[in-house]
């Protein structure tokens, strides 16, 4: 019975750490089903939103503002309205202008974003780490004694990732510019001729993407407590790798993909040890890449002539 509620418990943090890959995954699934290129600028935009949710938090409270669902609507509301505008300046920036052509110039140009933008915010905040306070300190126990228990911020994390997968969800499945999306994403020059601005359906889809990106650096920031400029690689690269084992291109698959690289993860550090983690994500990549490329709920493309 003590191994099965520690292994309930590696689940519970595994799931939480996951659903937030999920969001940032979303980004980079839904670019690729657009435009089939892949935003590596993406994770440096999840960065900003960490560092946006902090000047918001800490610049209220310098104004003696103590309230915890005011700072904690403040941090979210901040960080999503800037990264937005990050996600839409990196498509009009780096991605517009350069479409249509040879698909490795996008990516560079993206990596050069991705660099750009981490460097200004060494230039703008340094390299020391900034701390931001648990808005919900706390757990509550699910086993008697303690065994197994989960946070009030894990909870949170649960919630607030939920909404936003069900709103997303809804979105691009009831809405007229879901559809538009769904459109687009079909065959992008058939969705121009039939009348779509297939030029603003895919800056919104940066858009979205960075919305969600900064969803998850709240949350990440204020369940771990540090934020510094090199987190938004790291973070994106398993990200990626969520979006790869989940089908990129599928949201569902982005969603699904970063709750198992969570999982593995947690169970991963449990077995091999915490410096290891990240070698067992990736082995659990490479592997799935083996024996199923197109990664869990992934189609083989076909090609459209």
């Amino acid at each position: 019975m003590p191994e099965l509620n520690h292994y309930l418990q590696l689940l519970i943090d595994g799931l939480s750490v996951g659903s937030t890959y999920a969001l940032i995954a979303i980004g980079y699934t839904m670019v690729y089903g657009i435009i089939g290129m892949i935003n590596f600028a993406h994770g440096e935009v999840y960065m900003i939103g960490s560092y946006i949710a902090f000047i918001a938090i800490a610049g209220l409270a310098m104004l003696g503002i103590d309230s915890v669902a005011l700072l904690t609507i403040a941090a979210f509301v901040a960080s999503m309205i800037v990264t937005s505008a990050y996600g839409y300046s990196i498509e009009r920036v780096a991605y517009r202008p350069l479409r249509g052509g040879n698909r490795l110039i996008p990516l560079i140009s993206a990596i050069g974003m991705s660099i750009v933008l981490q460097n200004m915010v060494l230039l703008a905040q340094d390299s020391r780490g900034k701390s931001i306070p648990d808005p919900l300190p706390g757990k509550f126990d699910l086993v008697a004694g303690g065994a197994v228990s989960i946070s009030y911020m894990q909870v949170f994390i649960f919630v607030i990732t939920f909404v936003a997968m069900i709103g997303l969800t809804l979105f691009i499945a009831r809405s007229r510019l879901g559809r538009a999306c769904r459109a687009t994403a079909e065959d992008l020059k058939m969705a121009n001729l039939l009348g779509i601005n297939t030029n603003n359906i895919i800056a919104l889809t940066f858009v979205i993407g960075a919305a969600l990106a900064a969803v998850a650096a709240v949350l990440i920031s204020m369940r771990y407590g540090f934020i510094n400029p090199n987190l938004g690689f790291l973070a994106g690269i398993k990200a990626f790798t969520a979006a790869v084992l989940g089908g990129i291109g599928s949201i569902p698959g982005a969603m699904l993909g970063g709750l198992v690289l969570g999982v593995a993860e947690a169970f991963g550090a449990d077995v091999f040890g915490d410096q290891y983690k990240d070698v067992v994500a990736f082995t659990l990549l490479v592997l799935l890449l083996l024996f199923r490329p197109t990664g869990i709920l992934g189609r083989p493309e076909v090609e459209k002539v």
